[in-house]
């Protein structure tokens, strides 16, 4: 913007002049305030998932399940994505390309996939088979879903003597190689971190269950059907306890537990 900070000296131009320079003040005056809604609309963009139609569109096609309102229409879509904290799968290269199969010696018999499965029930003793835990205001869902499967198999190959949920506090703040916690990660390196270092148990928030419970607070409802969480400041990262504040008799090394080995499964197309 170029500003004119002249116009004297000839009478007969100063009311132009006069006119010109306030007109110049009013428009750097008006562009930042016209940026500012820009960047705002921006910012708080609707989710269009949220939409009634959209929903309604999916449970016509929908055959098995049925979708419905997690979080007020409202919800900028910005908030929605800052939840989604996986950050994909790492492309090959010549380092990491041993963590790429599409067999495995472990699965190379044939069993026929059956028309209905639920692991609910193949399992029964496994109580965190089909248990949804709740991240709150955190994008750690990579390290609840890496950390929720771990304890689901472990519980699967033990045949139920072991049977906990396995921490996603220490994952998800802990593993500072994994990602940056409430602000991402990758879950390949959180199963990378399970079979060198391990993971001690913990359940969810404030339930002092096992070594170290997760301790963001969880999104509840309100009585209109809303999720609280919509709208507030992301939980910030919080600092690595390594020591078990949830039952405090455990021990923090010996309580950890250690997966065999962690891969990319890939079909032989891909």
């Amino acid at each position: 913007i170029v500003v004119f900070t002249g116009c004297n000296a000839v009478d007969t131009l100063f009311y132009f002049c006069y006119t010109l320079r306030n007109n110049i003040l009013i428009m750097i005056r008006i562009i930042p305030f016209v940026s500012i809604i820009l960047i705002n609309g921006y910012v708080t963009e609707q989710a269009y998932f949220l939409e009634k139609d959209f929903i309604n569109k999916i449970n016509e096609k929908a055959t098995t399940w049925k979708a419905g309102v997690n979080f007020n229409p409202s919800t900028p879509k910005e908030h929605i994505l800052r939840l989604l904290g996986s950050k994909g799968v790492q492309i090959p290269n010549k380092v990491n390309y041993k963590i790429y199969k599409s067999e495995d010696d472990a699965y190379k018999s044939y069993v026929e996939i059956p028309i209905k499965f639920d692991a609910r029930k193949q399992w029964i003793r496994c109580k965190t088979i089909g248990k949804i835990r709740d991240q709150g205001n955190c994008g750690s869902s990579w390290a609840l879903a890496t950390s929720s499967a771990f304890a689901d198999r472990l519980c699967i190959a033990t045949n139920g003597d072991f049977n906990q949920s396995l921490s996603a506090e220490e994952i998800t703040f802990c593993c500072h190689l994994c990602g940056n916690g409430c602000y991402g990660g990758y879950p390949i390196r959180a199963w990378k971190r399970f079979k060198k270092h391990g993971l001690v148990t913990g359940g969810d928030y404030k339930s002092e269950e096992g070594c170290e419970p997760y301790r963001v607070p969880p999104c509840p409802y309100d009585e209109r059907g809303n999720n609280t969480c919509a709208g507030q400041p992301m939980e910030l990262n919080h600092r690595c306890k390594r020591k078990c504040y949830g039952d405090q008799d455990l021990n923090f090394n010996e309580d950890h537990r250690y997966s065999i080995i962690y891969f990319y499964s890939l079909s032989k197309a891909e």
